[in-house]
């Protein structure tokens, strides 16, 4: 597992083409150890079990 949002950025937008809802991805993302949560500013990005904010991303 990585440190470096922009590879991290690339992965979650990757998978975010696979899916037909936010709902979905966020389900499917949680299973690859990443907690997303839509925030006024985007989508917080935290690694999980620990929930420790990696960063957002500007949707």
């Amino acid at each position: 597992m990585t440190e470096d949002m922009t590879e991290i950025e690339n992965f979650l937008l990757n998978e975010r083409q696979k899916v037909l809802s936010d709902a979905e991805w966020r389900f499917r993302m949680r299973g690859y150890g990443y907690n997303l949560r839509r925030t006024d500013c985007g989508v917080e990005v935290a690694r999980l079990p620990q929930n420790r904010v990696l960063g957002t991303l500007n949707l």
